[in-house]
């Protein structure tokens, strides 16, 4: 019997997501809490910690974007009347309406005060305008062929990586600070929408590639293997490539591009992942790990106020930033992903039950 390929694509995809907001816990409390004194990269455990703490961020962008792209190609030429258009600006919008709620410290705005950095940027609203920015592209090229829209998202992540130097060189102080911390980190921003949403793009990408063509035979074996062969070029070779096509063309595209390889390397780190969970899409249907994969922005707004101070102004960081060793910082990153996303899917159960 055929399996459904709709059904496959939802466990692998909500399974990345629950793998990566369960990393982006225990990384997010480790980088907070650890001493100083313990941040040593020449020590192999906080190297690897480190460089898997650095790969989070990409796969969620990215998942985020196979997601929300894979639903919006389905109804492809309805255009404005498709509608997933509506619900891709609604989404973006409430994204980036938590994102600054999140950043406002209420008991100071009850004294009559805001704090200075209630308008940095940081994931969700990069991650809300980056869906509204697919939305775009899709309006702008639904009246050709679905291939037109993969290459638009393609070659965004491309340039978006190639020219990342050259863009934060720019001079953004003709703009209001609220709209230039979306382009520059200057004023605080953590996440700003160069290079992020090639990040995001490059999952549309990829949803488009499925979406063409997950009917085909043998398609989830071809994709693994395609895509952990191109993850290991971009891992292992990608410097090499562009230096060689820079000493043959002589263009200054190489030049710049060769300066942010890491991009590159990350995205060949999420097309690693994409096919492991892949690989192993049969056996990652637990209904917990696929809850969880689906509260993504739940579990993100609770840990960051029980954290990182959101709201109240009170959270763990408050009290204890870098002031753990190991072993404490260990068994506490370990209570506080089980507790926080135990409580966000009993909370979530118990709500849709009252329903």
């Amino acid at each position: 019997m055929t399996k459904n390929p709709k059904a496959e694509r939802l466990h692998f995809i909500d399974a990345i997501r629950a793998w990566a907001i369960l990393m982006m816990l225990q990384g997010h409390f480790v980088s907070a809490l650890l001493s100083d004194a313990y941040r040593d990269k020449s020590n192999l455990f906080f190297f690897i910690w480190s460089y898997f703490r650095g790969v989070t961020a990409p796969v969620f962008f990215s998942v985020s974007g196979f997601i929300f792209t894979f639903l919006l190609v389905k109804n492809y030429n309805q255009g404005f009347s498709n509608p997933r258009v509506k619900k891709g600006v609604k989404r973006g919008a409430q994204l980036i309406a938590i994102g600054y709620i999140l950043q406002i410290r209420f008991l100071r705005v009850l004294k009559g005060a805001i704090n200075d950095s209630y308008d940095i940027v940081h994931v969700l609203q990069c991650l809300g305008l980056s869906i509204i920015l697919i939305v775009l592209l899709y309006l702008v090229s639904f009246k050709f062929k679905r291939q037109v829209f993969s290459v638009l998202l393609c070659s965004t992540t491309i340039l978006l990586f190639s020219f990342k130097t050259e863009y934060e060189q720019w001079d953004y102080s003709f703009m209001p600070e609220f709209f230039s911390n979306y382009f520059t980190k200057a004023n605080g921003s953590v996440f700003t929408i160069v290079p992020w949403f090639g990040f995001t793009s490059f999952g549309g990408f990829l949803a488009v590639v499925f979406t063409n063509y997950h009917t085909k035979p043998n398609f989830f074996r071809n994709a693994i293997i395609t895509l952990a062969l191109t993850g290991y070029i971009l891992l292992a070779n990608s410097y090499e490539i562009i230096s060689f096509l820079k000493n043959i063309s002589g263009l200054y595209l190489f030049e710049e591009t060769m300066k942010n390889n890491y991009l590159f390397e990350r995205l060949g780190n999420v097309l690693f992942l994409f096919s492991f969970f892949m690989f192993f899409r049969n056996r990652l249907k637990s209904p917990l790990i696929l809850k969880i994969g689906q509260l993504t922005l739940a579990i993100y707004v609770v840990h960051a106020i029980v954290l990182y101070n959101s709201i109240t102004g009170y959270g763990l960081s408050r009290f204890y930033y870098h002031s753990w060793s190991p072993t404490p910082v260990i068994l506490g990153a370990i209570c506080f992903v089980v507790l926080i996303s135990t409580v966000v899917v009993i909370v979530d159960k118990k709500m849709k039950s009252e329903q």
